[in-house]
């Protein structure tokens, strides 16, 4: 039985036609939205690597019913900045060496947006502890926590266009 409903994703209504209303919002974005960001590595909300907000919440989008996410407002990594244009987290890991195959960066990104939305000075202990749900085979975190940190830095300065100073 197949199901049409709308999600409001990175500002924008889009049309869910013809889906199985079992349907995790990972697959829908992915498939069904072309967002490409989030990815599937585990499936089963353990690795970070398909996470985006909803409602405000980061969430493992694997774990989510994509139908139940109607009304509410998703961002993925694709709605973060203008496209063409990096968010100041995006640059900051590009600038601190934090991006290594690239697999997990989009769900670190998301991660790391929520960290400093809700905790604008993190200490490195709260950058680890919040980035934790996050899984990295290439970097090792010094430069993930590192670019957290930089975005920080900038942010409190006023300069958040700026944080590869």
């Amino acid at each position: 039985m197949s199901e049409h409903y709308t999600l409001h994703v990175n500002g924008v209504d889009r049309e869910v036609r013809d889906a199985w209303v079992g349907e995790n919002l990972l697959y829908v974005l992915r498939e069904r939205l072309g967002l490409m960001a989030a990815k599937g590595a585990c499936e089963q909300g353990e690795c970070g690597s398909c996470s985006v907000l909803v409602d405000g919440h980061l969430v493992c989008s694997c774990l989510v019913l994509a139908a139940s996410a109607t009304g509410q407002p998703i961002v993925t990594v694709e709605g973060l900045a203008p496209p063409g244009a990096p968010s100041d987290v995006q640059q900051a890991f590009v600038d601190a060496g934090a991006v290594q195959c690239g697999f997990c960066t989009p769900g670190l990104i998301i991660a790391a947006h929520d960290l400093l939305d809700r905790t604008p000075e993190p200490s490195e202990m709260e950058i680890r502890e919040e980035l934790s749900g996050n899984v990295c085979r290439c970097t090792g975190y010094g430069r993930i926590i590192e670019a957290v940190q930089r975005v920080a830095v900038a942010r409190r300065s006023g300069l958040a266009a700026e944080v590869d100073s």
